[in-house]
């Protein structure tokens, strides 16, 4: 805790809880929404992925929440289950799964994901962000915030809506987004980050109360430029008459429907969706973490199973680790955990306490702060290092960004991954073995574990060796071979005599085949 409290955490961590709270008050909104669940469900799940989560997450950076990669899941069990506090029971669930999960260890398998995935699906979060976050900071929000589906709910895709948006432009919503981007640029400015307003005081704070004053200018001065508040271009957060108001409104899960079998099978499926979004998020967001520190995968399972399971008890929809918030968390120079534990507590106040103030946020402004964090996120000196990496990187990273732009995360991710291990596969059986030849001596060096996916390669060397050659098998650097490999390299050592052919090995891997030593 006194590691949490220092001085230098708290000067960054409260800034960046602030700008997190700004970005994740529109996302809990409009995915509670687009889920067609209670609007408060989604205020719910922000807040225990704040507090809740954030408190037993072993990641420095990493903030929870409900995500946009589960809407569909919710929407369609909702609708199957015939009522959303039916629905809760899953949650709970799924979330007691998830820290079974936890318990069993099951966190390794991210390590199984290549960098070339995880930096694409980073590329193209922030490429879709930046598409998505146009049409609001041009005044067109019908779509909600939140949506990283290529296909919308307002009937468009991502692209389609960027030409759609042009018959409903407002330029009051323009003037705010321009301004606001036109700040935030400011605050990037190295040289003012000495200065103590600009480390106390983030850049997204100013463009809200900016956005607010400047529509409030325009609905006295210039009324053609503003955004009726009464409309969907400003933040729609419910309006509690005092606290009580909001803790009655909570809805509990319907317990008596537990022995329904589609509750767990709803269950499991939120469990496993949750999981592999929340494990693929730390493992992203612990590569773009300044200091590199790496989050426990097991320890996360754990977090976010008792962050679904609490929030199935109070009412909220499921939440998973979101690389959306975590990455403005980072970029606004955040230091511990408390940054992402402030903006839950951040959350619920506002929602008890301020709500007047709230709906009047233009989206427009939001929009702006979204925009940076998209750009951060895919800056092009991203497509150039995986470019420099070669074929077996750049072609998963490409092709990573391109299905989750044209399909969906989860979607996306799981093309990229299938992608991505094809090539590791294939770059692991063309490095794996290494052939020299001079004359009539010849080294098959094998400078990887091998196992019976190589099988074919050696062989295929095997049968080049000519007759009267001095072989060497030289295994130093690995100390596995599949048995299946050892069982072929035994056939062919045991035809060598005939062919005058000489054998020789080192290294311990092949320590059972030196009885056929000729």
């Amino acid at each position: 805790m006194s590691k949490l409290l220092s001085a230098a955490n708290i000067v960054k961590d409260i800034p960046a809880s602030i700008v997190v709270f700004l970005v994740a008050l529109p996302l809990c909104l409009g995915i509670a929404s687009a889920s067609e669940a209670p609007v408060i469900s989604g205020l719910i799940a922000g807040v225990i992925g704040g507090i809740v989560v954030g408190s037993i997450s072993d990641s420095n950076v990493s903030v929870s929440g409900p995500a946009a990669g589960l809407t569909t899941i919710v929407l369609a069990s909702i609708s199957k289950l015939g009522a959303f506090d039916i629905f809760l029971i899953s949650v709970f669930i799924a979330g007691l799964l998830q820290i079974v999960f936890g318990l069993l260890r099951l966190g390794f398998l991210t390590q199984f994901v290549p960098n070339s995935v995880i930096k694409g699906m980073l590329a193209a979060i922030g490429i879709i962000l930046i598409l998505k976050q146009i049409p609001h900071a041009v005044g067109y929000d019908r779509d909600f915030e939140g949506d990283f589906a290529f296909e919308q709910s307002d009937k468009h895709n991502t692209l389609s809506e960027l030409w759609y948006m042009l018959d409903f432009v407002s330029y009051g919503a323009i003037i705010i987004a321009v301004l606001s981007l036109a700040i935030l640029l400011i605050w990037e400015i190295k040289a003012l980050k000495k200065y103590l307003f600009f480390q106390v005081i983030p850049g997204a704070l100013i463009v809200v109360l900016l956005g607010i004053g400047l529509n409030e200018y325009f609905h006295l001065y210039m009324p053609q430029f503003y955004l009726d508040i009464t409309g969907k271009h400003v933040v729609d957060v419910p309006v509690f008459s005092g606290p009580l108001d909001f803790f009655t409104g909570l809805t509990m899960p319907a317990f008596s429907n537990i022995s329904n079998p589609q509750v767990w099978i709803v269950a499991v499926e939120v469990a496993l969706v949750a999981t592999l979004e929340s494990l693929l998020s730390i493992e992203a967001t612990d590569k773009i973490d300044p200091y590199n520190r790496i989050t426990s995968p097991n320890r996360e399972l754990l977090a976010q199973g008792t962050g679904n399971a609490v929030s199935g008890l109070l009412g909220g929809i499921p939440v998973t680790a979101v690389i959306v918030r975590s990455s403005a968390n980072i970029n606004s120079g955040a230091r511990s955990k408390l940054s992402a534990i402030l903006h839950g507590v951040l959350l619920l106040l506002a929602v008890l306490f301020l709500t007047p103030f709230l709906n009047r946020i233009p989206f427009a402004s939001l929009a702006a702060v979204l925009l940076m964090v998209g750009y951060k996120l895919t800056k092009p000196s991203l497509f150039v290092k995986e470019y420099k990496r070669g074929w077996n990187s750049i072609i998963p990273f490409v092709v990573t960004i391109v299905a989750i732009l044209f399909t969906d995360l989860l979607k996306g991710i799981c093309i990229g991954l299938l992608t991505g291990l094809f090539f590791v596969i294939r770059s692991n059986y063309q490095h794996a073995v290494e052939a020299s030849r001079a004359g009539k001596n010849t080294i098959l060096r094998f400078n990887k574990d091998i196992f019976f996916t190589h099988k074919a390669r050696i062989k295929k060397e095997l049968l080049q060796i000519s007759d009267d050659t001095e072989l060497l098998l030289n295994a130093e650097k690995i100390s596995f071979i599949d048995q299946d490999v050892l069982e072929l390299l035994r056939e062919f050592a045991e035809s060598c005599p005939g062919r005058g052919i000489h054998i020789r090995y080192q290294g311990t891997a092949l320590e059972s085949l030196k009885d056929t030593e000729n």
